[in-house]
């Protein structure tokens, strides 16, 4: 039996680290590497569909695995030796009632 396996996916998160002197934050790019992320491309539903609610072409539809805390809306992340943005919620389904790794999701486009 093959089992479902995801690949390493760097999130770059903003941290802020400090602020500056009108009181806003100024941030800094941290990457975090996320394993067992599943990637698949994203159908022609769902190209149609987020280029109708939010003016952007969804390329692939990421599985983020259980138990991951990380802010994935609107953030770079890279795999296949490119960088993507993720854009929309994150959908998210009740853990102990998804059978396999995942239970969320979010859209991703290229981002240049």
């Amino acid at each position: 039996m093959t089992r479902i396996k995801g690949i390493t996916v760097t999130l770059i998160d903003r941290v802020e680290v400090e602020r500056d002197p009108f009181g806003h934050p100024i941030y800094e790019e941290k990457e975090i590497e996320v394993k067992n992320v599943l990637v698949a491309p994203a159908s022609s539903d769902d190209i149609v569909n987020s280029l109708e609610l939010e003016g952007k072409k969804a390329v692939y539809i990421i599985g983020i695995p259980k138990g991951d805390n990380h802010n994935w809306e609107n953030r770079e992340v890279k795999f296949f030796g490119q960088k993507f943005k993720t854009f929309g919620k994150v959908t998210q389904g009740i853990e102990d009632l998804i059978p396999l790794d995942w239970n969320k999701k979010v859209q991703v486009e290229v981002y240049e």
